[in-house]
């Protein structure tokens, strides 16, 4: 599967791309905003997306309605530090499949990402 990391934060998108230990799972690209994520998301149409939510240019639930429009089976785990339970609903409501809370831990976010593709695999 590939993957696109969403992130403002250089420090996460590479967290996230060098901590993701997944067989079958390749990061295909980082992008620092919603508006780079939707070009790289056109370019490369991966099955998966790290997201964060708030960012400049365009934010991570906007992104991920724009990200559903071009493929609407995206597997999307939103990672944010805003981790109250009103931002992971709203996350979930636009199409996110998953929420990840900022700090975490390398085996919460292979777990969260492996999670993700189980639950897709089933449906």
């Amino acid at each position: 599967m590939k993957l696109l990391v969403v992130d403002d934060s250089n420090v996460i998108r590479n967290k996230i791309a060098r901590t993701l230990q997944l067989e079958n799972v390749e990061v295909i690209g980082t992008a620092r905003n919603g508006r780079e994520a939707v070009g790289l998301f056109a370019k490369h149409r991966p099955e998966l997306v790290t997201m964060d939510i708030t960012m400049p240019e365009m934010d991570g639930t906007q992104c991920i309605r724009e990200i559903l429009k071009l493929r609407s089976d995206t597997l999307i785990l939103v990672v944010s530090a805003l981790s109250d339970k009103a931002t992971a609903i709203a996350a979930l409501k636009n199409g996110a499949h998953g929420f990840l809370s900022k700090p975490f831990e390398d085996r919460e976010l292979n777990e969260s990402v492996a999670e993700l593709i189980r639950g897709a695999r089933r449906a």
